[in-house]
């Protein structure tokens, strides 16, 4: 049971109307609804009469709303007593995915430290949890990658983002016997491009849907799948077909010629690494370390087109800022 249906319910139980609430929620109608039914199945009961208009609570709705009300009531008050112990506290809390928190975060805090080294907390998550985690204040800071035509969307007006590096995504094979990739794009209808598949929702799934409507027709025939490259990278190197991998994961086995380049510019995606902050945020830490990073020497802020355009041709490696 998710803390967010309870939510949805209490706001349900203000309003006595799914579009109003849906309004208020960020969702669409069908959503809320689909939240309030798991609410109930959880719960055993109907909460909410929906024969009439406006909508009723049930006697077991009222029952239920009472309760809730005070139990998040005493959530609430504990997780802000517990944020405020930790705003004390020399520990950055980080969010990022999972490529970024094995490839990229550790080496960037490195050279990041302000002016020691940082301490941190890094939770590997997906984009949507990471950037939900950063909206309620869970974590200081969301890594993340980033293109104008993918865009990670935030509240400009209430969080600041800043370029701290560049990655590209490439597809990549093991090489056949006579050194040219096993699989390699575009494929043919007779022979298929066997792809290791990121899901469609995730970041890495709506960047390859994106090249492969960009570089044009392709034959290709979709067999394992998953949200993370190194799962991916392990089946790439196993020979189970082609994959699309950031050049920060796969540096050591290109050079070695373990997976090589699987298809050309066009199907390569220059992205950029960002990091966002709550402006809101006043943790000493994260101020200390902000500071350093927005000085004249530090990061590119995300606004400018020129540190896109370099992204877009980068030959490979992630390059810190």
């Amino acid at each position: 049971m998710d803390t967010k249906w309870i939510e949805d319910f209490m706001s349900l139980a203000q309003t006595r109307s799914f579009s109003r609430s849906a309004t208020e929620r960020g969702m669409t109608q069908s959503a809320l609804s689909k939240r309030i039914r798991a609410l109930e199945q959880w719960v055993g009961a109907d909460l909410v009469d929906r024969s009439g208009f406006p909508m009723a609570l049930t006697p077991a709705g009222a029952l239920f709303c009472a309760t809730a009300t005070d139990a998040m009531k005493l959530l609430n008050d504990a997780r802000a007593l517990l944020r405020k112990e930790d705003a004390g506290r020399d520990v950055l809390r980080i969010a990022a995915g999972h490529t970024l928190a094995l490839a990229f975060v550790p080496r960037w805090l490195q050279s990041a430290g302000a002016p020691g080294p940082v301490h941190a907390h890094i939770k590997a998550a997906n984009v949507h949890d990471s950037v939900l985690a950063l909206n309620e204040g869970n974590c200081d800071l969301l890594v993340c990658y980033h293109h104008d035509d993918l865009p990670v969307l935030v509240d400009r007006d209430q969080f600041d983002c800043v370029t701290i590096g560049s990655d590209v995504l490439i597809p990549v094979s093991v090489a056949a016997r006579s050194g040219q990739p096993a699989f390699a794009l575009p494929g043919s209808k007779s022979f298929p491009v066997p792809l290791l598949a990121y899901g469609q929702h995730s970041y890495f799934g709506r960047v390859v849907e994106y090249l492969m409507g960009r570089a044009g027709p392709c034959a290709i025939t979709r067999t394992s799948e998953s949200d993370m490259a190194e799962v991916l990278k392990a089946l790439a190197l196993a020979g189970q077909g082609l994959a699309w991998l950031p050049a920060s994961c796969i540096e050591t086995e290109l050079a070695e010629g373990r997976l090589v380049h699987a298809g050309g510019q066009a199907w390569r995606f220059g992205m950029r690494i960002i990091i966002v902050r709550a402006r809101a945020n006043r943790a000493p830490a994260l101020a200390a370390l902000w500071a350093k990073l927005t000085a004249p020497a530090g990061a590119v802020p995300m606004e400018p087109k020129a540190a896109q355009a370099s992204a877009d041709g980068i030959p490979g490696a992630v390059r810190p800022g």
